[in-house]
């Protein structure tokens, strides 16, 4: 077994097997996960170093994954730079006040990730790489705005709208911030970083281009190590993510792996794609869509099997040990 693992083998595209892991591998869909759950809060499970390392490697050996992806929420750093964010709630983390109410500041340190991170290092076999990951200072934004999760985000158009020089202001805050905590991670032992872009698929190319690209694109040159962009509804932006310097971009099922003039073209890794609902299916039709989207990863150079977002609560770990046993399994020839 190479002593750095298929994840980091992958970045150099010489891997010979195909690696995979989930996101939100560490979740709630674990029986671990949930025995956990009885006994602590959400906060306590996130600001437990002890506590979220334990979380942040569950799926490694259960699931044989390839990497682990460090267990904390895509609010962390915003609660770090003075939101009131409360992680409890039924209905996701709920944001008390809103962006006028709030005094933002930069971030100064975060010792409980850091020990996370270190502690998770210690326990994990020297060929799984940790990932580090953050929100992209649009998503965050979003959240800040809407308060929490949005149908529409028709608080953040409006406010990209009404008071363009504000929102800049806000971006410029957050990329800086976003750029000290994954310098944080790394510091700390981080081996990869992926950045979630989760709403920036609600924008046209053009606004995306001016309101998103400038940002993100700082955070990746600021930070040496082997990276990762995420924008989930992202087929439109392919063009305009394939700008940036991330080394892999992940796709969620709005692409087509093999069928998309950017990703064909890209000197980039390419990570995705197997849509999340399919972990309700049965094994034989999880099977031919694994083998689907593996046949097209093929014409990467680069590739990474992952879903096209993150694992579902209510599903069962033993498709996720399924997909990831039909991966590695996969004849890996370019």
């Amino acid at each position: 077994m190479s002593k750095t693992g298929l994840l980091l083998e992958a970045f150099e595209g010489r891997n010979q097997t195909v690696p995979v892991w989930f996101m939100r591998q560490a979740g709630r869909y674990l029986p671990e996960y949930q025995a956990i759950k009885k006994k602590y809060s959400l906060e306590e499970m996130f600001s437990t170093p002890e506590l979220a390392a334990e979380i942040t490697c569950l799926p490694i050996e259960k699931l044989g994954v390839d990497a682990a992806i460090l267990f904390a929420d895509i609010l962390t750093l915003p609660k770090a730079m003075g939101c009131d964010v409360r992680f409890d709630s039924p209905e996701g983390p709920v944001i008390t006040q809103t962006i006028q109410q709030t005094q933002l500041h930069d971030l100064d340190d975060l010792p409980y990730i850091r020990k996370i991170i270190q502690l998770v290092r210690q326990q994990l076999p020297a060929h799984i790489p940790l990932i580090g990951f953050a929100g992209s200072p649009f998503t965050v934004l979003v959240y800040l705005l809407e308060q929490g999760s949005s149908l529409n985000c028709s608080r953040t158009i409006r406010y990209i709208f009404e008071e363009p020089e504000k929102y800049h202001h806000l971006m410029d805050l957050l990329t800086k911030n976003t750029i000290r905590y994954y310098q944080l991670q790394k510091k700390a032992g981080i081996q990869v970083f992926q950045l979630f872009d989760t709403w920036a698929g609600i924008l046209r190319p053009s606004d995306y281009s001016h309101l998103v690209l400038p940002y993100v694109s700082k955070i990746f040159e600021a930070i040496d190590l082997p990276s990762i962009y995420y924008a989930k509804n992202c087929h439109h932006l392919l063009p305009l993510m394939d700008k940036t310097k991330a080394d892999f971009l992940s796709v969620c099922h709005t692409v087509v792996l093999g069928h998309h003039t950017t990703i064909e073209k890209t000197k980039k890794g390419i990570q995705g794609n197997l849509f999340n609902g399919l972990l309700y299916a049965d094994q034989e039709t999880l099977k031919k869509e694994i083998r689907d989207v593996l046949i097209g990863g093929q014409k990467h150079k680069k590739y990474i099997f992952n879903l096209s977002h993150g694992v579902l609560p209510d599903v069962s770990w033993e498709k996720l040990k399924f997909i990831a046993d039909e991966v590695h399994a996969f004849p890996w020839k370019r």
